[in-house]
């Protein structure tokens, strides 16, 4: 454990990373439990508005303390307190703006929507991505390469350039946290390449138009799926982010 410790946190560059994940991950759940508060109406926490009534919601200091923490990181270099803190500040403006990711997304306040689950998983994927960074990944299998084989740039680019296109393909076929997982940890992109497309991907519109066997399994196997793991995930999101509100009915048609 402790030749893990110095082998991948104390060498240059992961200690900051490893505050900056802990600060993000940390502001989130902060983040999470005030607004719930705020939303019950319980404790003292309120929304802040301006002296003109316009509600300011925390994307805004998340966005301040981003640039405050990148423009420290920059100038501090990477070792030192000054970088540690600045990671630090990095984080906690990271973690405020992809709370309200979906606001930014939707131009819209859909924080407590089915839209705002887009936030939630925002911040989970890019966790699970900085700890795979944190753990010793590296993009598109660089990770994987020897000293000798990082020299030859032939190996190196030939390696790359395979993984980055499991990669492409996997987004190509509408699996997009495939395709994000998977430039990092290569096998995941593999997998997600040679099976089948998601029903409306780009991939299935160009190669499964005159396919009807295969759109069907796309689509068989997409529903599946979903009935599998929407279940859990609508669970894991609501525990970390809370319920969205009941979506109201739609009015019905004036013309009938």
């Amino acid at each position: 454990m402790g030749d893990w410790f110095h082998r991948n946190i104390t060498e240059p560059g992961k200690l900051p990373l490893l505050l900056a994940l802990l600060a993000f991950v940390v502001t989130f759940l902060v983040t999470r439990v005030i607004t719930r508060l705020i939303r019950a109406g319980r404790g003292p926490f309120r929304n802040v508005e301006s002296s003109g009534g316009v509600h300011i919601h925390h994307v805004v200091p998340g966005v301040v303390l981003t640039l405050v923490g990148g423009f420290g990181a920059v100038a501090g270099g990477r070792h030192g307190v000054g970088s540690g803190l600045a990671a630090v500040v990095f984080g906690i403006g990271a973690g405020l703006v992809l709370d309200e990711f979906a606001l930014i997304l939707h131009l819209d306040d859909v924080y407590w929507t089915e839209e705002g689950r887009k936030s939630v998983e925002m911040v989970v994927l890019t966790a699970a991505v900085v700890g795979l960074l944190l753990l010793g990944f590296s993009p598109f299998g660089v990770d994987g390469l020897s000293d000798d084989e990082v020299q030859g740039r032939g190996t190196a680019l030939a390696t790359i350039g395979v993984n980055f296109t499991f990669a492409l393909v996997a987004l190509g076929k509408g699996k997009a946290r495939t395709a994000l997982f998977g430039a990092i940890v290569p096998l995941v992109a593999l997998i997600g390449a040679v099976r089948l497309a998601r029903p409306g991907s780009l991939w299935a519109r160009r190669f499964y138009a005159r396919r009807p066997r295969a759109r069907a399994r796309a689509r068989l196997r997409a529903y599946r799926h979903d009935r599998r793991w929407s279940g859990p995930a609508r669970h894991l999101q609501n525990w970390l982010g809370g319920t969205p509100d009941p979506t109201p009915p739609k009015p019905p048609d004036a013309r009938r």
